[in-house]
């Protein structure tokens, strides 16, 4: 039975290969000091990075530099970029880049004004944000995580080995978000297909759960066969046009909060994947990648009629002839192809993980019960040694 629920997403999106000029658009709506969030400097090097402070220029806006985040932004950068915003008493943070700088730049938004330890209130404790919320405002690089039209921020604290990430209300959901699929072309091939996996991983997290007729599976099983089909076009074309806007299309759709909607969600995978990241920093999508499979091979006895739908509806195998499980197993083995294909990371060993952390990644997995099984400790454990 489909769920009683308010669904709200306030972000406005522009986009296309011209949705850049709507940004002078939005910066009329906003006071004059913008901290400008972004990367490593790729962006200064494809010269999407000039595009934009132009039009903050001609805007009249002042600008206050806050580069470096990293692909895995850490407590500590949140504090220097708290520092940012209050110190200059910003008015916009406009993030230019993938989804740490999108995560990076909502963690900011609801900890500059925070009276306390921002980490230890809305990252440990959970607690609701009381205090003034910096608007935010995406333009967007790289593909997967759905941050551009969500309220997710993940941050990591090396020091406690732990990688938490804190969904907000939609009052800090971006204000809008320009969404350029060309925007997407130079990026690296392992970025680019870790975040083909990190979408379809979205969708799969929210997918395996509940076994009821419920819309919003009807709804992903679309999202996914664009996905796989459009992946297999970029990653031997990654300036596809077609391709590389219907997977940032999928993306944002796979995580602003829809699909979600009347029914219970997984999200173990994740909760797996961000601990190993605590441990070895590793890219997001390659985390999920390696256990994936090992996770859906073990809790696919506790769902089997939905595993069943998976591989007929998603993979197109053929059910004539064949049992329940035998059915569900080769939807798993043409997913494992898949990943394959695009090459994807598929054991922890290739992210740097040794048999010394697995008690530890295992610790500092949240376990969750939205899922078909409800994992105790040692299960983990288990996950992560098929993983290596």
């Amino acid at each position: 039975m489909l769920g009683n629920f308010v669904y709200s997403n306030p972000t406005k999106l522009y986009f296309g290969d011209d949705s850049l000029k709507y940004l002078n658009e939005e910066l009329s709506k906003y006071g004059k000091n913008i901290q400008l969030v972004y990367g490593g400097g790729s962006i200064k090097k494809n010269g999407i990075y000039d595009e934009v402070v132009k039009i903050l220029k001609e805007n009249g806006k002042e600008i206050f530099e806050d580069a470096g985040v990293m692909p895995n932004p850490t407590v500590e950068k949140l504090y220097e970029g708290c520092k940012i915003a209050k110190e200059n008493n910003i008015d916009l943070i406009l993030a230019v880049g993938g989804g740490s700088c999108c995560d990076y730049a909502k963690a900011v938004s609801v900890s500059a004004h925070c009276e306390e330890d921002p980490w230890e209130k809305y990252y440990i404790r959970m607690e609701n944000v009381d205090n003034k919320i910096i608007p935010v405002g995406c333009i967007l690089t790289m593909v997967g995580t759905g941050s551009e039209m969500n309220g997710g921020s993940v941050i990591t604290n090396h020091e406690k080995k732990l990688k938490i990430g804190r969904v907000f209300d939609d009052n800090v959901f971006p204000k809008f978000s320009i969404l350029n699929p060309k925007y997407t072309f130079t990026l690296p091939k392992y970025q680019m297909v870790a975040g083909f996996y990190d979408i379809m991983n979205h969708i799969t997290e929210q997918y395996f759960s509940n076994t009821d007729d419920c819309t919003s599976d009807y709804i992903m099983e679309g999202l996914m066969k664009s996905l796989i089909n459009s992946s297999k076009i970029a990653v031997i074309n990654p300036r596809d046009y077609e391709a590389r806007s219907n997977i940032m299309w999928t993306a944002t759709w796979a995580l602003n909060t829809l699909v979600e909607k009347g029914k219970s969600t997984d999200w173990m995978v994740h909760m797996i994947g961000q601990s190993i990241g605590a441990y070895t920093d590793a890219t997001h999508g390659m985390t999920l990648s390696a256990v994936s499979l090992p996770y859906y091979r073990y809790i696919m006895p506790y769902g089997l009629e939905k595993f069943k739908r998976f591989a007929i509806n998603v993979w197109n195998v053929n059910p004539s002839g064949k049992s329940d499980e035998e059915i569900a197993k080769e939807g798993l083995m043409k997913m494992e192809n898949w990943m394959k294909e695009l090459g994807l990371v598929m054991n922890l060993r290739e992210l740097g993980v040794t048999e010394d952390m697995l008690e530890g990644i295992a610790k500092g997995s949240f376990i969750l019960n939205g899922g078909y099984k409800v994992l105790n400790h040692e299960e983990i454990v288990n996950i992560l040694k098929e993983s290596m």
